[in-house]
Formats: structure tokens, sequence, C-alpha cells
């Protein structure tokens, strides 16, 4: 039993380290941590914006997480900045859906985006993954007032937690909206929005 229990220990804490070495090869570096969010950062090359990702395990099912995260006519009401949002066109499990957003300090921008969507099952639970790029082209026209973002990619990652109560959830994200802000309030703005952002989405499934 000693040996069952000490050799369980060893490959957890191989997993810990695996994961560790992993975000460093991919050259993520921790910004900032608290006890229930970790957000990672990165550079990109020919940018001087960072890239995103933050991680943090929410008290719900990946079922109940993913129903609100597919729920985009309803952003507005829940999403931090987003005013207008609303779904162009389904095909499956994915979609093309155009959103609005009103950031403190500069005009509104707006972007449509095509999300590629994946399911598969493991112990606990069904594995979600959205997966979104900018496609402009497949949306309303640009409008006077209000700047449109080129670049926007990024993804939901949701994975059982233990079994299945509990959700890992991934955000990974880089968006270039443009404008005259310096870089360095830009890239602090998002990262600070991060937890905002988990918060929100939180708070909206235990609505549900």
């Amino acid at each position: 039993m000693i040996h069952k229990k000490l050799g369980q220990f060893c490959v957890l804490m191989l997993f810990a380290c695996v994961g560790k070495l992993t975000a460093a090869e991919e050259g993520w570096s921790v910004a900032m941590q608290s006890s229930d969010i970790t957000v990672y950062e990165r550079s990109r090359k020919g940018s001087d914006l960072l890239e995103f990702k933050a991680v943090r395990v929410l008290p719900l099912s990946s079922d109940a997480i993913k129903r609100v995260i597919d729920d985009v006519d309803q952003y507005p009401n829940f999403m931090p900045y987003v005013t207008e949002a609303r779904v162009i066109s389904r095909s499956g499990p994915n979609l093309v859906s155009y959103q609005r957003i009103s950031p403190p300090f500069v005009s509104d921008r707006d972007y449509t985006v095509r999300v590629n969507c994946e399911t598969w099952r493991i112990v606990g639970g069904n594995c979600f993954c959205n997966k979104w790029q900018t496609a402009n082209d497949l949306g309303p026209a640009e409008k006077s007032g209000v700047a449109r973002v080129k670049v926007t990619e990024g993804s939901w990652l949701l994975e059982p937690d233990g079994d299945g109560s509990k959700t890992r959830v991934t955000y990974h994200v880089y968006s270039d909206s443009g404008g005259s802000l310096p870089t360095s309030i830009t890239n602090a703005a998002s990262r600070n929005a991060i937890p905002k952002l988990f918060d929100s989405i939180l708070k909206q499934a235990q609505k549900k």
C-alpha cells in the first residue's frame, strides 16, 4: 500500500513538473497569481502586444460552463464591456458571431469571429474546446466611430476536474485592437481584465 501511494505521488509530481516545463518551453511566464487563478503572458513575434493564457478551476461542470460560453446573444448581459453580440451563422457545433465592445478610455471596437468547437469524452465528463479567429469578412461592414479589430484569436478549453463537479478552464487570447494607447497600458488592461472575465462567467453559470 505504501509503495502504491508513493508511486501515485511520484506520477502526480511528474505531471506537475512536465506542466511547468511545457509552459516555460513555450515561452510563458507568470504575470499574476492568486489563490484561484494563474495568468500567464508571452511575447508575440512582430508585436509589442502580449499574448495571454489563464487557468482557473471553477466549481461547476464543464457542460454548465460550456452553455454560458456558447450563449453569445446574452454576452451584453454579463460579459465585461460587451454592448452588442449576436450569432450570424451556425454550421453544426461551429458558429460565426459578431461582437461590439466598449472598453474604458478608448472608442468602441467591433469584430466578427469564426468559432470552431470540439468535444470529447474523458473520465469525469466532457471536454470542450472553442477556438476562434478573426473573420470580419463574414460580418457587418465597418461602422463610423467604431474601430474595427483586425486581429483577435484564442480559445476556451474546458476539462472536467476530478469527478466532474469542477472544471479546469484554460483561456487563451491574443488581440490587437488598434488605437493610440501605449502598448504597456493596453497589455496591463488586458492582463487585469482576465480575472473579471472568469468571475463573470462563473456568476452567469451559477444562475442557470
